[in-house]
């Protein structure tokens, strides 16, 4: 159901095969840590903003059941992005689609201030084009066909 962070310890992964887990709708940012990943087969049916159907990210800034699900599921001690431990509990959450081995995932970001956003690298192409929270009011790009 999901992709621990410390995935991203995992530095001479090189295949990534979690085709069949349907289940998985994003990953943790600190996957791009795998220098090594060449090689990935993901069902991109499943996953928050895939290009052919766009579903929909959950809104981080908001109480629902399911964000509550997604933030509880991803707390972490350390940055997403700098690997630094947090000095408070306040972390900025977002979503961003980059390319990752061989295919585009959402991932989370954990982030521990704002100079950590705005390190974050530029969106993959045809996806949304800057960090976001997610929510029914984000628009994302047509669907292709």
């Amino acid at each position: 159901m999901r992709i621990p962070p410390e995935i991203g310890n995992m530095e001479s992964l090189e295949e990534f095969d979690p085709y069949t887990s349907y289940g998985l709708h994003w990953f943790p940012y600190e996957i791009t840590r795998c220098r090594a990943l060449t090689n990935s087969r993901v069902s991109t049916r499943a996953l928050y903003g895939n290009f052919k159907l766009r579903p929909g990210f959950p809104d981080l800034s908001a109480k629902s059941e399911k964000s509550q699900e997604i933030i509880k599921s991803s707390l972490r001690r350390h940055c997403s992005v700098c690997n630094k431990e947090f000095q408070d509990q306040r972390a900025y959450r977002v979503w961003i689609s980059l390319q990752v081995a061989t295919d585009v995932l959402p991932l989370l970001v954990n982030a521990c201030s704002r100079a950590c956003l705005d390190a974050l690298p530029t969106p993959a192409e045809e996806y949304v084009r800057h960090p976001h929270q997610g929510g029914a009011s984000l628009k994302q790009p047509p669907t292709e066909f």
